[in-house]
């Protein structure tokens, strides 16, 4: 079942403000329990964390910078 607009832009809200955050701190972690790595192996690491959290949610945040597409039209873009 695919989720509403406004449940959408719900979910990206939490997701942006809460989920983000606590994923930060894991990756960070993560980094620190691993061994001592070269500079550039580090980069690495931190380039392909910070794009793995997008690719599951990417569904979520798909259209929410777009008008509501259930809104009628005389009030599209408009709050």
């Amino acid at each position: 079942m695919p989720l509403s607009y406004k449940a959408r832009r719900r979910w990206s809200l939490v997701i942006l403000l809460i989920g983000l955050p606590i994923y930060i701190v894991a990756a960070i972690s993560l980094i620190a329990w691993l061994p001592d790595l070269p500079g550039w192996v580090t980069f690495i690491v931190y380039v392909a964390l910070g794009f793995a959290w997008m690719a599951p949610l990417r569904f979520v945040f798909l259209g929410i910078g777009q008008a509501d597409p259930d809104a009628p039209n005389s009030e599209a873009g408009f709050r």
